[in-house]
């Protein structure tokens, strides 16, 4: 089979490889497609860095059972799956150890290869009305948004949701809030960008490159109460705005990293106005399999920018660190 890892240098290079056979609990699923997220840009960076020498990149995939190890019974040949992030997060509170499991980072080769191995408490049905390169977006952009708003924030009807950008997790985000009956916000420096996120359902769009003070436009369109559920993607450079656009006992879901780790920020506000932060990292298995059933009973679709053929791992790299991108960014391995 062919597999990608990174050189000593960081860059991508296809190899060959001996087919993978499952072991007992075991299944192996043939990839039919793989997607991208900004973690996998800093995972690279690590390895131009000489850290992760002959690591497989990526932590998302899609496809069908194609070999069941020992004892596994619950999976049949050729049913359509995704893969979780986190293999043994498989529901309950997050541990520590977990992180170990997360594929294509630090301790575990990743998922961008023809073929995968994968216990199978980790795999999910996908929602029978998508494609593999469909199915391939859940695993960490759509699980985060979903931990975030169903499983942590409790989003619900009427409530107001802030949306940081248009990538993956923005975009799951605003497309959940929306069928989960919330007024959404989204923030861009794209009026284009903004106009196709009203096309997704979002009530409003603030391009910040015209309104720096994008806290204060969030208020104002809010009758001055803010938003009741802040998305933050952006890190340092949005955080202090973030917390002022936060409504009275709202919630802020800390998740994205864009303009750095941090911040430091002055919380006395959370205090004053009773409001709260999550942190969240992606989500169990638990979370991906309600995920995949709410976007199968609401009969949504992921928002795919562009999609490369397997060959073009690189180029799918390089599209999406120029940031140009609405959505997804996929690469389909295999039919």
């Amino acid at each position: 089979m062919k597999i990608y890892r990174f050189d000593a240098g960081g860059e991508l290079r296809m190899e060959e490889a001996d087919l993978p056979q499952p072991g007992p609990g075991e299944v192996r699923v043939r990839v039919e497609a793989a997607s991208l997220n900004y973690r996998d840009l800093l995972i690279q960076d690590a390895a131009r860095a000489g850290m992760l020498p002959g690591r497989v990149p990526l932590s998302d995939a899609a496809g069908a059972v194609d070999a069941l190890g020992e004892g596994v019974s619950h999976w049949r040949p050729g049913q359509r799956v995704a893969v979780a992030f986190f293999r043994d997060w498989i529901e309950g509170r997050f541990q520590s150890r977990y992180m170990e499991s997360a594929w294509g980072g630090q301790a575990r080769d990743g998922v961008l290869a023809e073929y995968l191995i994968v216990p199978a408490g980790a795999l999910v049905a996908m929602p029978s009305h998508w494609d593999g390169v469909e199915g391939a977006t859940l695993p960490c952009a759509g699980v985060t948004a979903w931990h975030a708003l169903a499983a942590r924030s409790r989003l619900s009807a009427g409530d107001v949701l802030l949306v940081q950008g248009t990538g993956g997790v923005a975009l799951f985000g605003l497309q959940l809030g929306v069928a989960l009956g919330a007024r959404v916000i989204v923030l861009s420096s794209s009026d284009a960008k903004l106009e196709r996120a009203r096309a997704l359902g979002a009530s409003e769009g603030i391009n910040y490159r015209a309104r720096p003070d994008w806290a204060s436009a969030v208020r104002e369109v809010t009758g001055g109460e803010g938003a009741s559920h802040v998305l933050e993607l952006g890190g340092p450079a949005t955080y202090p705005q973030s917390l002022q656009a936060l409504a009275a006992g709202g919630v802020l879901a800390q998740i994205g990293v864009l303009s750095g780790l941090g911040p430091k920020p002055d919380l006395s506000r959370l205090q004053t106005i009773n409001a709260d932060i999550v942190g969240v990292t992606v989500g169990s298995v638990a979370h991906l399999a309600e995920l995949s059933a709410f976007m199968s009973q609401h009969r949504l679709w992921p928002a795919i920018d562009r999609v490369f053929d397997f060959d073009q791992a690189a180029q799918a790299y390089a599209y999406l660190r120029a940031a140009g991108h609405f959505g997804k960014v996929a690469i389909r391995v295999g039919g």
